[in-house]
Formats: C-alpha cells, sequence, structure tokens
C-alpha cells in the first residue's frame, strides 16, 4: 500500500508543477485566444488529476493515522481533514467554472443539474462541518481552519446564486468562470506554499509564522477576483469609469 501512496503522490506533485506552470498563461493570454484555450485545459486535466491524488492520499492517511491511535484532535489528523475539504470546495469551484463556460451558449444545456446543486450546498455543509469541527475538537491548527472555513460557504452561495439563474449581467458566465478558475488557482498556490516551497527551499516555519504560506494565497487571491472582476464589469460598460477604484 504504501508504493501505491507514494506513486500517487508523485504524480499529484508532477500534476500540480504543470498546472502551477500553466495557470499563469490564461491568466495573461488574450481571453478565448489559443494559447487561453490551450492552456486553460492543461490547467484543468492538471487539477483534476491534483484533486483526484489529493483526495486518494487524504483517505489513505485517515486510515493510517487512525490505526497508529492518531487522534482527530492532534496535528497530522486536523490537517487531513483541512485538506479534505480544501479538496472538496476546489472541485466544486473548479467544475462550477468549466460548466458555465461550457454551458455559456448551448440552451440545450444546463448548469442547474443536481450534482452542480449538490457540490454546492456541498461546500456550505463541509465549511459549517469545519467550523464545528475546529470550535468543538479544539485541534492545535484551530485558527487555520477558523480562518479559512467561510471559503466554502462564499463558493457554496456564489453557486447556488448562478445556478438558480440570479445573474446580473449577460456575461455572468464570463465572470463565473474567471472567479472559479482564478479560486482553483488560489488552491494550486496554497498547496504549493505550505508543501512545495517548505521542502525545496528546507524552510521550516514554526509558531504563528507557519500559518501565512496557508492564508497567503488566499489573502492576495481572493481581494484580486474582486478587483479583476470590478475591472471588466467596467470594461464591458456594466459599472461606470470613476467606479474603478
Amino acid at each position: 500500500m504504501e508504493t501505491i501512496a507514494t506513486a500517487i503522490r508523485w504524480i499529484h506533485v508532477a500534476a500540480g508543477f504543470v498546472g502551477l506552470a500553466a495557470f499563469w498563461v490564461p491568466v495573461f493570454a488574450k481571453k478565448g485566444g489559443p494559447r487561453h484555450v490551450l492552456f486553460g485545459k492543461i490547467f484543468e486535466v492538471s487539477a483534476y488529476i491534483v484533486l483526484a491524488g489529493a483526495a486518494l492520499s487524504v483517505v489513505y492517511r485517515l486510515v493510517e493515522f487512525s490505526g497508529q491511535g492518531i487522534g482527530i484532535d492532534q496535528t497530522p489528523m486536523a490537517i487531513m481533514v483541512f485538506l479534505g475539504y480544501l479538496t472538496f470546495v476546489t472541485y466544486a469551484t473548479l467544475r462550477q467554472a468549466l460548466a458555465a463556460l461550457r454551458t455559456r451558449r448551448d440552451e440545450q444545456q444546463t448548469i442547474a443539474t443536481p450534482l452542480n446543486f449538490a457540490l454546492a450546498y456541498g461546500s456550505i455543509v463541509a465549511s459549517l462541518a469545519l467550523i464545528t469541527y475546529a470550535l468543538t475538537v479544539r485541534p492545535p491548527i484551530m485558527i487555520l481552519l477558523l480562518a479559512l472555513s467561510p471559503i466554502g460557504i462564499g463558493v457554496g452561495t456564489g453557486n447556488l446564486k448562478y445556478l438558480r439563474g440570479k445573474h446580473d449581467s449577460q456575461r455572468e458566465w464570463f465572470y463565473q468562470h474567471m472567479g472559479g478558475m482564478l479560486g482553483a488557482g488560489i488552491a494550486f498556490h496554497t498547496a504549493f506554499a505550505v508543501f512545495g516551497v517548505t521542502r525545496l527551499f528546507d524552510v521550516g516555519l514554526t509558531g504563528w509564522v507557519a500559518v501565512i504560506p496557508w492564508v497567503a494565497p488566499a489573502a492576495i487571491g481572493i481581494p484580486t477576483i474582486a478587483i479583476w472582476t470590478r475591472y471588466y464589469r467596467r470594461k464591458f460598460g456594466e459599472l461606470p469609469a470613476h467606479s474603478a477604484a
């Protein structure tokens, strides 16, 4: 089993590096252009491989830690609980972002599928469950869990609004796609900051400083999504020019 776990981990890491590199091309490439489409597809495939590997690893480690007698109030188990939450919410974000793009003009398709609704509600439930876990079990990383737990609520409520057809613009599919893909990118950078940078450069962070890699990508990325969305709304004439600030 350990050999399988190691293979999954290396596939996960390789796909993560590919996805991390591919992510930035669509960000700056012409929207809808060949490079945007090509590298967006590479990021999509990489992201699904990473998420599948993360889900399998979380399940494996939870079983392993349980067998070793590690309690749910201890840091290794708490980290696995958090990574499971992050994996689920990222999948819900990515799926909705891609579905919004693919159903934008096809009237025969609908994004309001039972699965997409389940993922939206599931993100909210996962967020509330993480908060409950943090407050009742009180693991050593409780502050970290509480700091990032609202993400699931934000993802779920935003997805539900779109699924129910509550669109503020004819280009709402674009904002949904852009925000979701950037959100998935935040998850990629969080994983790289926490597990990649610290191991590649042998950086050992302790105390409250160790929380920074976990929260920095979200602290930077979420406001960036809001700024970019506002920029495009102004560009498309949906906001007055003076509202750019």
